[in-house]
């Protein structure tokens, strides 16, 4: 509440843009979008789903990918409700408090996902690594405090984002390029110096993404040692194999969040409907394409997740018998 007692404006809103020049079919597009929003709900939910009601996929790997699906539940559910707002109301002005509550949101579930990505890479590494020590280390305790870490972190983050805009005034009524409010595209609208809270916010994502970053690409590279130490080349096929999945992730999530970043820092005169597209990839293809990789390539979940079907399937019948008798 401190930020929103410091933000003064000639306006009390923003004006959220969807697709720059595309208004005329916003109808259309919402069905595309929809589409991915319900993909990605379902999706997930499945998966926690899954997770929770399957007793052998209670391990370490699945525990990670269902913080996984959890973050990107969340995610998804942040951004929902200003994206089919602006397509299918044109409901475009959004108050200063409800852009700082859901600007705060995304950025805090987006680093949280990374987070959980190293806690994955973590994951991959003991298994391929020190596979005799990974029943040892990964245990369930060790799990529940790997994820209160995580949250702590987030927490501290989301206090340092608070703290640095606390005392920042921006210009009311001005038109952001996204259909949701984030902090690049917010800041450029300022009063004061936007390249000291522009420079602020990509400082707090280098440090946190970026550290992130670094310590997967030294996790596989210990992997891939390691793997290429194995002399049966099935075992390495098998052993990469179990990091497909996680490497997929890791491309889709980190490969549109770094180009959104330099599209707004450093390419002004980028067009604003490629800065939109760039947007919407960057929130709704992780929680899209997650659950669907991981269903497709793991195998226990696949039959974790057709069992459950088939049992729910098979008690429909018999319950309407012995309603009929």
């Amino acid at each position: 509440m401190v930020i929103f007692n410091n933000t003064t404006s000639s306006s009390s809103n923003f004006l959220l843009t969807a697709f720059p020049g595309l208004e005329l079919a916003h109808i259309w597009i919402s069905i595309p979008v929809c589409c991915l929003y319900t993909i990605a709900l379902l999706g997930n939910s499945m998966i926690l789903f899954v997770i929770i009601a399957e007793q052998s996929l209670h391990k370490p790997m699945y525990y990670f990918l269902s913080m996984l699906s959890a973050v990107d539940l969340c995610l998804t559910v942040s951004t929902l409700p200003t994206v089919l707002g602006v397509l299918w109301f044109h409901a475009r002005e959004i108050s200063f408090k409800a852009c700082f509550l859901q600007m705060i949101f995304v950025h805090a579930f987006s680093f949280l996902e990374s987070s959980v990505l190293v806690a994955m890479a973590f994951d991959r590494f003991m298994a391929i690594c020190n596979p005799l020590k990974y029943a040892t280390v990964l245990t369930d305790m060790m799990i529940m405090v790997i994820g209160l870490i995580i949250c702590l972190r987030q927490l501290i983050f989301v206090f340092f984002m608070a703290l640095a805009l606390k005392n920042v005034s921006f210009h009311g009524g001005q038109e952001l390029s996204h259909p949701f409010c984030y902090h690049p595209d917010m800041i450029k609208y300022a009063y004061s110096n936007p390249w000291i809270s522009s420079f602020l916010g990509m400082f707090l994502q280098l440090y946190l993404s970026g550290t992130d970053f670094l310590f997967i690409l030294f996790s596989y590279a210990l992997i891939l040692r390691a793997v290429l130490n194995i002399v049966a080349p099935k075992k390495q096929q098998k052993a990469l194999g179990t990091c497909v999945c996680h490497l997929c992730a890791v491309t889709i999530f980190y490969v549109p969040m770094i180009s959104l970043s330099i599209t707004h820092r450093l390419l002004n005169s980028t067009s604003t409907v490629v800065c939109s597209i760039l947007a919407n990839v960057y929130l709704l293809l992780p929680p899209v394409l997650n659950p669907i990789i991981y269903s497709l390539k793991t195998k226990t979940i696949r039959q974790a997740m057709l069992q459950l079907l088939q049992s729910k399937s098979s008690r429909g019948p018999s319950v309407m018998n012995l309603r009929g008798g």
